[in-house]
């Protein structure tokens, strides 16, 4: 399970980047294609192409980390955006355990969270 403070938020692409990406050129399209600060600390997630690789890049107090995770068979479950266009969609922590460790999540569904009610 990822352990991360509810001030960082995780950011998935829409869309399959090149592999071969480093983290400069991930964060140049943090900055210009899905227009967020990518000095805010927050963990923005791309993957490959093939699905077989996966790539998290963010800020860590005075540079730019890089995770990767490369499959050695099988590929990564998730659904891409049918219109073709690169945007972040936001996620939670524990989603992308669940994707990182195999987990098909498109059938999966979210049980209503109790929301405090609203002073009339």
């Amino acid at each position: 399970m990822l352990s991360l403070p509810p001030s960082v938020r995780l950011f998935v692409a829409t869309e399959p980047v090149d592999g071969r990406k480093g983290a400069d050129s991930l964060m140049v399209i943090v900055r210009d294609v899905f227009r967020h600060d990518p000095l805010t600390g927050h963990l923005f997630v791309f993957f490959s192409k093939r699905r077989d690789r996966v790539r998290i890049v963010y800020w860590d107090r005075n540079g730019f980390a890089m995770w990767t995770k490369r499959l050695e068979r099988g590929r990564f479950r998730l659904t891409f955006s049918a219109d073709g266009k690169l945007v972040p969609h936001a996620i939670e922590a524990a989603e992308l355990a669940l994707i990182l460790e195999g987990i098909d999540l498109t059938d999966a569904r979210r049980r209503p969270r109790w929301q405090p009610g609203r002073a009339a």
